[in-house]
Formats: structure tokens, sequence, C-alpha cells
């Protein structure tokens, strides 16, 4: 009989690349909190001159950690810390770290990758591609492995309408990049269809864990959209300003007035930890796979974690959800009063940027400027335009996704790990998520406590009302426009 999840890392060694991330963080403290492993050593990089130990003690500090700390004061003692790069040779692993890897560690878990979709080429190839390359062959070496998993991305090819658990062609070998490379040509036209360099960078590491982890026991896990958790550690918690986060946050302080959406696609959203308990429990499933079966030498698995298949959630219904929880607390922050409008031609949002955005921009810069001020409103628009371009393919677009192994695996689980690594989003209440994700962004995007929501309201009650007098006056111009012609016609 397979050993329950927590069983499966008793006394184990786990290997966690991108533990200072978003998605990194709730796996270290989900593993530290529910299963009784030996070690989680963890893969970080200096920055900007602060070391690898500075980092993670600064992060430990955060709120996410304060459910692990509580529950478990001593949790730091199961952390090991490896100061490393994967854009470096041999991954910048001294001697030592790279021995007592081999040695000790049994599972992997590779969360490492650049997520900017406006990354280099090479820059993303160097960390998505070439880092998951050498950790693979440093695998290789690993005595006592029982599962690696390769965290990946649900749109990594997003060029197709289906997309399915299963590898497909790639139009570049991961030897043809190094030497484009080599020759100083770091932005050679290859990405074809792909919108940005993440979604095609990781396609390549997927076909490089294809050829080059086929004698280990490895799997690949593709999440979609990863939004705020539903609840644990704690209900609501992001830290960044990536995708929905980044356009409800510039929509709900009125920063942002047209985005391009459509409202009856699909945003493929999933919540923080459930990802993470899938994550997990796929690398369940691939230990107990290999350890039981003959599978070296066999295709890796891939399991698609996506929420389109079993609960669909529209734009339209997040977006009006969100709006209902804005009018019970707006954010005391805000600019102007909340309103938006949606498009999907990409002529018409040029003429809407250059009403709602520009022009007000403009106008606010010329004020600065004669109150002795440096302009700004116009740059952090041109910056923020370009950040929603990147995003346009995956809020007008939707994808239909197959995820069969995913839904297998989770009729695998015994009720108990179930009801510790829950991840299935059949019937999920997507009503109270939304209300999550916006008091979410409410509290840690835009850092603002539920004790302003009073001053807050005055606030919003005023912006309405000079909302309604700005539409007045700009009615009540083009009307005398219009008559003025008319009268000059005559």
């Amino acid at each position: 009989m397979e050993a329950c999840i927590p069983e499966t890392f008793r006394s184990g060694t786990v290997l966690v690349t991108g533990g200072t991330g978003f998605l990194g963080k709730i796996l270290v403290e989900k593993i530290l909190r529910s299963c009784p492993i030996k070690k989680i050593a963890i893969l970080v990089r200096n920055k900007k001159g602060i070391d690898a130990n500075q980092r993670l003690a600064d992060i430990y500090k955060q709120a996410v950690f304060d459910r692990l700390r509580s529950e478990k004061p001593d949790f730091t003692d199961f952390i090991k810390i490896i100061e490393g790069n994967l854009e470096d040779s041999s991954m910048g692993l001294v001697t030592a770290n790279r021995d007592w890897i081999v040695e000790n560690v049994n599972f992997v878990f590779h969360c490492a990758a650049t997520i900017k979709f406006n990354e280099t080429l090479e820059s993303a190839s160097k960390i998505n591609i070439l880092g998951t390359e050498k950790l693979l062959s440093l695998a290789t070496q690993m005595k006592n492995l029982k599962g690696f998993v390769h965290v990946s991305t649900a749109y990594s090819h997003c060029p197709r309408g289906e997309i399915k658990e299963k590898y497909y062609p790639v139009p570049i070998t991961t030897k043809v990049l190094k030497n484009m490379f080599s020759l100083n040509n770091s932005t050679p036209r290859i990405l074809e269809d792909w919108p940005n360099t993440y979604c095609f960078t990781k396609a390549i590491a997927e076909n490089l864990v294809l050829i080059n982890g086929i004698h280990l026991p490895i799997s690949v896990f593709r999440p979609s959209i990863i939004g705020c958790t539903k609840s644990e550690p704690d209900p609501g918690w992001l830290e960044n300003m990536n995708g929905p986060s980044a356009i409800v946050a510039g929509v709900m302080t009125g920063f942002l007035r047209t985005i391009p959406i459509v409202k009856n696609k699909v945003t493929d959203i999933v919540p923080a930890d459930y990802t993470v308990n899938a994550l997990i429990s796929v690398m369940w499933d691939t230990v107990n796979r290999y350890q039981n079966t003959n599978l070296i030498n066999q295709e890796p698995k891939i399991y698609n974690y996506v929420s389109s298949v079993e609960s669909p959630l529209l734009w339209g219904r997040y977006i009006e959800e969100m709006n209902g929880h804005y009018h019970e607390a707006p954010p005391l922050q805000s600019i102007w009063y909340m309103f938006c409008i949606f498009y999907s031609n990409l002529w018409v949002g040029k003429m809407l940027r250059f009403l709602f955005h520009r022009i007000p921009a403009t106008l606010i810069d010329f004020l600065l400027i004669v109150c002795g001020k440096s302009p700004k409103m116009l740059k952090m628009y041109v910056k923020t335009e370009c950040m929603i371009d990147l995003l346009y393919e995956f809020t007008t677009r939707q994808w239909k996704f197959d995820n069969s192994n995913t839904r297998e695996l989770w009729s695998l689980l015994s009720q108990d790990d179930r009801n510790t690594f829950w991840y299935s989003l059949e019937e999920f209440d997507w009503a109270s998520y939304v209300k999550m994700y916006f008091y979410g962004i409410r509290k840690h995007v835009l850092h603002e406590e539920l004790s302003n929501v009073a001053r807050a309201t005055v606030k919003n009650r005023k912006l309405f009302w000079l909302h309604q007098l700005c539409i007045y006056v700009i009615i009540y111009v083009i009307f005398q426009v219009c008559w003025m012609l008319v009268s000059y016609s005559y």
C-alpha cells in the first residue's frame, strides 16, 4: 500500500529552487508545517549586496510564516541555506555544498524561473532553460533521489488553442540557442507565435526535461495563473503585482481607466495554496510511480493544474465581484473614482488610452511643472501600458486545457491527504475567493488596513461627485462644439 504524503517525505531531504519567490515561500512553509522532513535545502543567490543568509532571515520574518512560527517555533532548524545561482557555471555551488546535495537530497522542487514577460531571450534562456539543464545534470548525480518535479506553466504552449498534458515540438533546441548567444546574437527571431520569452523558454525547458530527464524519477507541473491564497497559511495572501493583481490594483485606485479584457472569456486563476498542495501531491505520485514500477527511461508525466475544466470563471464575473467589494471598502489612496472601459481591438485601445490616460496625465504633469515639481504621470502611464500590453494575450483569449492526470491523481489521494493537501477545484466557491482576493490586494499590495474604510468611503464619495462633474462638463463641451459646427454650417 502506498504511503500517505507526509510519510513519503518522512526523514527525507528536500531541495527547493526559487524558494524566495511567491510560490516558493508558500511551498517551503507548507512542507515545513505538514511534512516530517529531515531538512529542506533552499538554493538562494546573493542579491543587491545582500547575501543568501540575510535574504532568507528577512523573508522568514514575513507574515506568511506567522502560522508556521506559531505551530513550529524551531522551523529554521530544519532549513539549510545553500548559496548558488542557476545562471553561474556549476550553479555557483562550492564543492562542499555540491557534495552535500549529491549525498543527501531525496526530493527536488525546481520552482526557480524569471517570470518577466519582457525579459530578453538571452536572460530568460540562461535562467529558465540553461539553469534547468544544470540542475538536471546535478540530479543525475544524486545518490538517493526519489523524485524531481519541474514547475512550468500551463501557457508554455499558448500558441495552441488546446493544451493537453503532453510534450509538443518547439522551434529550436537548447544547443542551437547556446550557439546563438555565443555569437552575440541574443535576440534571434525565433519566438514565432509565442507572445513572450517566459512562455517560450518554458516550452523549451519542458523538452529539455523530456530529453535530459529520461533517466530520472521526474514530472512536469503546469499551473495556470496563480492567484492569492484561499485558506492557508493566511487567506488572501499575495505579494506581487503580476497578472490580475496588477490590473485590479490599477483599476480600484482609479489609475487604470481602460484595459484590454474580453468579459466572456475564461480567466484561469488557481489559488496559490491549492497550487502548492497539488505540487506536493505530484511529487508524492512521482515517487510512488517510479518506486512501484520500472518507469525509468519512460516519458516524464505532465500535470496541468487549471481551474477552467472543473470551475470556469469568466472575466466578466471576476470584474463584477471585485466591483461589488470596491464599493464596500474603496482604497484610501485612490486618485479617482473607479470606472473602466474594456476593449479588445488594439486601435480602439489606443484611442481610449489617449482620452482616459494620456490627456489627464498631461494635464497633471503640467500642473506639477507649474508647482515647481517634476512631471511623472505620463511616464507612469507609458510604463504601465507596456505592462498591460504584455498581458493582452491572456486577458483576451482562452484555452481548452486537459487535466486528466491531475484529476486522476486527486482520485488516488486518501481522505486524510485530501484534507491536508486539498487542491480540487470542483464546485469552487469563487464568490468568497474573489472577496479574499480583493481584500488581499487592498492589504498586501496597496498596504491598507480595514481601519481606514470609513475615511476611504468619504473620500470615494467626493471622487464620485468629481467624476460626475467631469462627465457633465465633457458632455456640455461636446454639445457646444456640435452646436457651433451646426450653426456654422448654416
